[in-house]
């Protein structure tokens, strides 16, 4: 059997405390389901479910003793390996649970970390992970090695001067400041790609949202590509960038990038930098939010709340209400807004993509313009570029051996064109920035 069978199948007991003087106006309706989904995408076996209440987290247990005591027992008759508990813990507290249970012991923050080393499968996606375990880990090394004490001198007995703690310590030092390093070269180079995209004058829609809310299957539909998506948290862990497959949309690139989550860890955060940056690079961010979710205003806050707190506020939102179909919802249509900037849709279906293209139109492109244009044959260089671009539907040759275009094109693009001498729109006084269905 390999290690990672036996990872899988470990018996965990789940342990939920709520705290009495909680906001619970700023909570999720259901904590409990989100912990236990995220409990299972760690492959753990889950063997019991301990919930209860507290007013304020014990110093050294963070359980209260009545309650440490009730899963200690659970431990000892179901023969549980792991006890995972939804908070994030000291490290003096994990370490004395641990004593007190005699079973392992993983917090909220570990537990995601065990779930994005499993997920991660780019060289920058392990490393960024890396980095996140190798900070938390750190403040776990206390006591971790009574085994190795300083070494005393004497002939025969001197040693290298430091504890084995102290030797882990200085080791997990080093490798934090070497993957920073490859991470700084990596986020030169993506600054580089960066550059290269803003002068083609490509567009970037990033796609945000909350773990599991459908970014990655809108993500394939928008790009004919064929991520993996599934139904489970983070089943994204690698932001990916591709070129949009709909000729409605023109020259504008997509990024499917990993899910937020409720008390994300601060190092995860830091960690996660060049997933970031490519956020702050984006000309729009496309809010997924699972509509279908009982959760779902509590989980669209968390996500716009983290977006204020990555000060990516000044960056353009279109809410997308996705999975709707799974809510009930049957006319799309009527519900879109897509010039306030929110549409609904099911993406698994592909229904309702025409209000949200519509949509991405009018925030990126100023709307879209379909119609006849001319062109002097002087300007074959503009010829090219609206071929190159796909703008052009149709092309004939008139009467007066002007180039005649049926294009489709963006409204602020076709606003500089005007500015271009020879480049003239026909029927002026028909011009419509129309949908794109």
């Amino acid at each position: 059997m390999s290690y990672s069978t036996q990872e899988s199948q470990q018996k965990a007991i789940l342990v939920h405390v709520e705290f009495y003087d909680f906001n619970k106006i700023n909570s999720p309706l259901n904590a409990v389901n989100e912990f236990k989904e995220l409990s299972l995408s760690s492959g753990a076996s889950i063997v019991a479910n301990v919930t209860g209440k507290l007013n304020r987290p014990n110093s050294s247990l963070f359980l209260g003793k009545g309650k440490a005591e009730e899963v200690r027992d659970l431990v000892e008759e179901l023969c549980a390996e792991l006890v995972i508990i939804n908070h994030e813990l000291s490290p003096s507290q994990e370490r004395n649970l641990e004593t007190f249970f005699g079973a392992r012991v993983l917090d909220r923050t570990g537990l995601i970390l065990d779930i994005f080393s499993t997920r991660a499968s780019s060289h920058v996606g392990k490393l960024q992970v890396e980095l996140a375990q190798l900070t938390h880990l750190s403040t776990r090394l206390v006591r971790g090695w009574s085994h190795l004490e300083r070494q005393k001198g004497g002939i025969g007995l001197r040693g290298p001067g430091e504890t084995q703690l102290e030797t882990d310590r200085r080791l997990v030092g080093q490798r934090i400041k070497t993957i920073k390093k490859r991470l700084d070269k990596t986020h030169k180079q993506k600054e580089v790609n960066r550059y290269s995209r803003k002068k083609s004058r490509n567009k970037l829609a990033a796609l945000v949202g909350y773990t599991n809310a459908g970014k990655t299957t809108l993500f394939n539909a928008l790009t004919e590509n064929s991520q993996y998506a599934a139904d489970k948290p983070f089943a994204t862990l690698d932001s990916v960038t591709r070129k949009n497959a709909i000729p409605e949309l023109g020259p504008i690139l997509f990024s499917d990038t990993v899910g937020f989550i409720s008390n994300l860890p601060t190092q995860l955060v830091e960690s996660f930098k060049a997933t970031l940056d490519e956020l702050r690079s984006a000309d729009l961010l496309v809010h997924v939010v699972d509509i279908a979710d009982q959760d779902f205003r509590f989980k669209m806050d968390q996500v716009t709340d983290l977006l204020s707190d990555l000060n990516l506020s000044h960056i353009p939102i279109l809410r997308v209400n996705n999975k709707s179909d799974k809510a009930g919802i049957i006319d799309y249509r009527s519900l879109s807004k897509p010039e306030a900037g929110e549409v609904w849709v099911s993406a698994e279906n592909s229904e309702g993509l025409e209000e949200l293209i519509h949509s991405i139109n009018i925030f990126l492109r100023g709307g879209l313009f379909k119609g006849w244009v001319t062109l002097e044959p002087s300007l074959g260089d503009l010829r090219s570029e609206l071929y190159s671009s796909r703008s052009v539907i149709e092309e004939t040759i008139n009467n007066l051996g002007l180039i005649q275009l049926s294009i489709q094109i963006g409204g602020d693009e076709l606003s500089e064109l005007e500015k271009i001498e020879g480049f003239e729109v026909l029927d002026k006084e028909k011009i419509t920035i129309k949908e794109a269905i």
